[in-house]
């Protein structure tokens, strides 16, 4: 049963891998560009980015599909027994620009084999190449497919970062057209605003070695292209509470070394105030997607949550 309040610490000192892997993650060359310049150039003339292949090894160690959704390559993969009671739909975070990186296939993995999920990934196109529609339109169409043969009340849907938005807004707009719902909805370290305007950002921010208020916000510009990126379309944090009484049952998991906690807890609490059963897990001195990082005690205590929520 959750307590009155939305939020838990799960974790009040980072363990000693997460230290390790933290010092290590932060001498290496980020993957977004930390200033707003910076990422203006990466993004000028770039290559188009292509998705991590999904290793080897997982045809021995799952069973795995490879379809089509809206004209999109998808991948779902199963435990070797079979398909499994509860089905994930995932989106990968990286900022709607970014590919599949090769840190999601582990991370899908760890769910499938500790949560004992079928896990479905769209590897949806990127923005600006493509758009939002685009990924929207393949997001609906997955979910679509997968209520063809699953149950809607067992699909969870889930992502991180960017693909936190993502699963959010599908959720919004399966609840909003009033069919087949989701049952569940899992988020980690979601993007829920795409201005970055809560001005609490600033005192995270140089605890965070991987997202800067800066580079978010022209990113999150680009993703929104015509759209008002402070509009609840592009910025879910300020969907009606009207609109959110419609989810389904919510828990957001995200570290305190993450620029995204800031509008995490505010959105949390928007969710309980609009009787959403909801919960908002924290890791002090966690960063970006933590969850990744598969063998630390933070990332076991998320998949051992998750875990929990769906047998709830």
């Amino acid at each position: 049963m959750l307590t009155g309040t939305s939020t838990e610490l799960r974790s009040a000192k980072p363990s000693m891998m997460m230290r390790a892997v933290k010092w290590v993650m932060s001498k290496r060359k980020p993957v977004f560009p930390h200033t707003a310049a910076g990422f203006d150039e990466y993004m000028t003339g770039r290559a188009l980015p292509h998705d991590a292949k999904i290793p080897n090894q997982f045809k021995h160690r799952f069973t795995v599909e490879h379809w089509t959704a809206a004209e999109h390559p998808v991948v779902t993969i199963h435990p070797k027994s079979g398909p499994a009671e509860w089905h994930m739909l995932y989106f990968h975070g990286g900022g709607f620009i970014l590919p599949m990186f090769k840190e999601h296939w582990p991370l899908a993995a760890a769910m499938v084999e500790q949560c004992g999920v079928s896990i479905t990934l769209p590897l949806y196109p990127v923005v600006p190449e493509s758009s939002s529609q685009t990924q929207d339109a393949l997001a609906d169409a997955t979910f679509a497919k997968l209520a063809e043969t699953h149950d809607p009340a067992k699909i969870v849907l889930n992502g991180d970062s960017a693909g936190g938005h993502m699963a959010l807004t599908l959720a919004l707009r399966l609840a909003k057209a009033g069919g087949q719902q989701a049952g569940k909805l899992a988020l980690f370290a979601p993007w829920l605003d795409l201005t970055m305007k809560d001005p609490a950002m600033a005192a995270v921010e140089p605890h965070d070695f991987m997202l800067k208020i800066g580079t978010l916000r022209s990113c999150g510009a680009m993703f929104a292209a015509k759209r008002d990126p402070a509009s609840a379309e592009c910025s879910p944090l300020y969907t009606s509470a009207e609109d959110l009484a419609l989810l389904p049952p919510t828990r957001i998991w995200t570290g305190r070394h993450d620029l995204f906690i800031v509008d995490s807890r505010t959105f949390a609490g928007k969710l309980r105030d609009a009787g959403v059963d909801a919960k908002l897990y924290e890791y002090e001195a966690a960063p970006h997607v933590f969850m990744a990082i598969t063998p630390t005690r933070e990332a076991k205590d998320t998949f051992k949550l998750l875990r929990e929520f769906l047998a709830e």
